[in-house]
């Protein structure tokens, strides 16, 4: 299945340096890891933790997605972390802070072929979002929603209104170029009923999925970003009844009193792809 069109429903952050996390995220119906050697691992562990995560990633973690979260290059260990994660051949490295496709132009030299993703969290970076995601080698977009808010000095409130901006930038530069892209955190990982909003509310924006601090919060995100049952039987009868029109000469059709084009087909195909996509994925 190629990278950019699987399921990215549930991204979970995993600290590189810790054995135990490591080992339990083969077990959790994830789509996606993001192995963190930046934030999550202190400074005094950074080194080591290369070498926790590679021993780790020597080991399979079947159908889930493996991306590396480095240091930026600018830091003291970010140019050894791109180095360490080639040799670690995992499915992309993540790139925090970025702001300029100098940035990814950098990355690269040092990772070659690996496919890059990039952490969307500063006024510059979505300002540039469109650049960013027009970069050849990019591949993903991960929203730093906590890192962005602090930038913009705003406050938490649940509609993300301050946010929504920079949101929708990004949004926009993903969908432009065909880049996957997945929501930020919800810090309050305890918090279901507010988890649940903020899933509904970033899957009908648009993204791909949700990043996530926790397990507990792995079915709440797989649930939102997944066609329900309904989703899917509408887009059955859609197909067929617009195939229907189609062979009657029509060039639209009329389901549940509504029109439907070949855009609603279109559409529609995408959340039956998507629904075999997850259910493949799922056996794996």
């Amino acid at each position: 299945m190629d990278m950019r069109t699987r399921p990215y429903r549930s991204v979970l952050y995993i600290p590189g340096s810790r054995e135990r996390a490591l080992e339990k995220a083969r077990s959790l119906p994830l789509d996606a890891v993001i192995f963190d050697l930046e934030d999550a691992v202190s400074p005094d562990e950074k080194v080591s933790a290369r070498k926790t995560l590679s021993e780790a990633l020597c080991t399979s973690y079947g159908a889930r997605v493996r991306i590396v979260r480095i240091n930026g290059l600018d830091t003291n260990w970010g140019r050894e972390d791109a180095k360490a994660v080639v040799a670690m051949a995992p499915d992309a490295v993540l790139l925090p802070k970025v702001e300029a496709v100098e940035q990814i132009d950098a990355l690269a030299e040092i990772t070659g072929d690996l496919p890059i993703w990039a952490m969307m969290e500063t006024p510059l970076g979505m300002l540039n979002a469109a650049a960013i995601a027009a970069h050849p080698k990019l591949f993903g977009m991960v929203m730093g929603t906590n890192d962005l808010a602090k930038d913009l000095q705003t406050r938490f409130r649940p509609d993300r209104l301050p946010l929504r901006t920079g949101l929708g930038l990004c949004l926009l530069a993903a969908k432009a170029h065909g880049v996957v892209i997945v929501d930020g955190v919800y810090n309050a990982f305890k918090d279901v009923d507010g988890l649940e909003l903020e899933c509904a509310q970033g899957r009908d924006m648009g993204f791909d999925g949700k990043t996530l601090i926790h397990p507990a919060q792995i079915e709440t995100a797989n649930s939102a970003f997944a066609p329900s049952e309904d989703d899917v039987y509408l887009a059955r009868r859609q197909i067929a009844a617009f195939a229907e029109a189609e062979a009657s000469g029509q060039g639209v059709a009329v389901v549940d009193g509504k029109i439907v084009e070949n855009l609603h087909v279109a559409t529609a195909r995408e959340v039956l792809a998507k629904a075999e996509a997850i259910e493949a994925i799922t056996a794996e």
